[in-house]
């Protein structure tokens, strides 16, 4: 089990190292992973895997429907900055993971947003 854990932390380090997220953010988010089983072991299985297993959901969304969100504000945020975004793999994964796991303690906040919030794929949105 030691092992196990020691292999996840050194990838949260990882991710957030390439993610452009601190030391603070990386203890942060360990410890909300390891109070949630089912999310720790959605996240053991990607790095193990490198895919989802989309077995852990939180009223019924799972990392993969957060990833989907976060890139529909991704393509948002490229059409209002030509200054030189770019995307990072790293920082979506981690951050689709964070949301996830603050989605148990608040799920209506981030429904809502999924729900509502789009990207720009709509004539007049901007």
């Amino acid at each position: 089990m030691q092992e196990k854990e020691t292999k996840v932390r050194d990838f949260i380090s990882k991710l957030c190292s390439y993610a452009g997220e601190s030391s603070e953010f990386a203890q942060e988010f360990w410890e909300k992973l390891k109070e949630d089983k089912e999310i720790y072991d959605e996240f053991v299985y990607y790095l193990e895997n490198g895919n989802f297993a989309c077995r852990a959901k939180v009223e019924g969304y799972s990392v993969v429907d957060v990833m989907i969100w976060q890139m529909d504000h991704f393509k948002a945020r490229l059409d209002r900055d030509n200054s030189g975004t770019r995307q990072n793999g790293d920082r979506m994964l981690l951050l689709a993971f964070d949301t996830l796991l603050s989605m148990r303690n608040n799920p209506g906040k981030y429904i809502d947003k999924m729900q509502s919030e789009t990207g720009t794929d709509y004539p007049d949105k901007f």
